[in-house]
């Protein structure tokens, strides 16, 4: 089939980088194969609109101040699943068809979807019901999407989170205090692992791996008789308390909001050593601002890549990084499987080498 005309879209969180990978699919898609590129508002939500909420992108759009810009010009939306759609009077439609109805009227040939592994889940089941050619794009400052070594947005959090560490360590010494910084991290610790050990942490906690109290405050008493007058701890915002109790606000929709941990952890360890203590939660810093060359780079790589499979026809793909390299993987490999941290991984052998405490032990 001829392709004259695409759609793309940013679906799930959002971060640094999209609007990186916005600008590369439309340059690749415009310059290389003379392409018409319809940017779709606010993710799947736009296609529900009537009309449907777009815009045509070119290349004039994309000036230079973009590509260093965090968060998408086009929206996006981490609520609603098309399938099981919540309404105002409390019921719950299944909406995939309108979605699908919303890119025919556009008279689209295909579409590229920037998200997370929700995201992609979805659009893939969407893709499959409307015989959409489809190409997906793994962005999540998480960094559990499986099949990729690299998600865009995860560079840029990791150094958010390991500049807060930078900032605490000397106003922990100047006060002897322990300082507890919350990440995010809604299922996975990649976050809070890799700042913890670049950020020099001497206590990391990630969901995959279960912490006891008494540990924790046996690190701490440790650093005191070696001479230390303060620790940093980085906690991910999915850690459970001790008892495995989630800590956070349930939603009306069934969604786990999480944050808290970090207050948890910080009156426990007060408790249990005496310690004066201090809790940050970084919370949406994570997402925004400018995104890191390491993003910006991958996004263009990923929205290069993306533009090519299409011309190819080989769609129903995700693009990916493995083993520095540039592949692509069956979106039915990727999706619905998220990947976590694995507790025999090189990053956590090393944390385990530096000494770094884990909770576990």
């Amino acid at each position: 089939m001829a392709i004259r005309r695409i759609g793309i879209l940013t679906s799930g969180g959002d971060c640094a980088g999209l609007n990186a990978a916005l600008r590369a699919i439309v340059y690749r898609a415009i310059d290389g194969y003379g392409w018409e590129v319809i940017g779709l508002h606010k993710g799947t939500a736009g296609l529900l609109s009537r009309p449907v909420e777009c815009e045509t992108l070119t290349k004039a759009r994309f000036t230079g101040t973009l590509l260093r810009q965090g968060g998408t010009i086009l929206g996006t939306t981490n609520k609603g699943d098309p399938f099981d759609f919540p309404m105002p009077d409390g019921t719950r439609v299944d909406r995939s068809n309108e979605i699908i109805e919303g890119f025919r009227q556009l008279e689209l040939d295909a579409m590229i979807g920037i998200g997370g592994d929700g995201s992609l889940s979805i659009l893939s089941r969407l893709a499959d019901q409307g015989n959409i050619p489809f190409v997906g794009i793994p962005k999540t400052i998480d960094n559990d999407v499986a099949g990729t070594e690299v998600a865009i947005g995860y560079a840029s959090a990791v150094t958010v989170a390991t500049d807060a560490l930078d900032h605490l360590q000397p106003t922990a010494a100047s006060h002897d205090r322990v300082m507890i910084l919350e990440v995010m991290g809604r299922d996975a610790g990649h976050i809070a692992l890799a700042a913890g050990i670049a950020g020099g942490a001497d206590i990391i906690l990630v969901p995959e791996i279960p912490y006891r109290i008494e540990f924790l405050a046996r690190k701490i008493e440790q650093l005191r008789e070696g001479g230390r007058n303060f620790a940093l701890v980085i906690v991910a915002e999915a850690v459970r308390t001790e008892s495995g109790e989630p800590v956070g606000t349930l939603l009306a929709d069934g969604r786990q909001l999480y944050g808290g941990i970090g207050h948890y952890i910080g009156a426990e360890l007060a408790k249990a050593t005496g310690a004066e203590t201090r809790v940050t939660v970084l919370g949406h810093v994570q997402r925004g601002g400018q995104p890191v060359p390491r993003d910006r780079l991958m996004a263009s790589i990923f929205g290069v890549h993306a533009v090519d499979l299409v011309a190819q026809g080989r769609t129903g793909r995700m693009v990916a990084w493995s083993g520095r390299s540039l592949i692509d993987l069956p979106l039915e490999e990727v999706v619905d499987h998220p990947h976590r941290v694995d507790r025999d991984s090189p990053q956590v052998r090393t944390a385990r080498g530096l000494g770094i405490c884990l909770g576990d032990e």
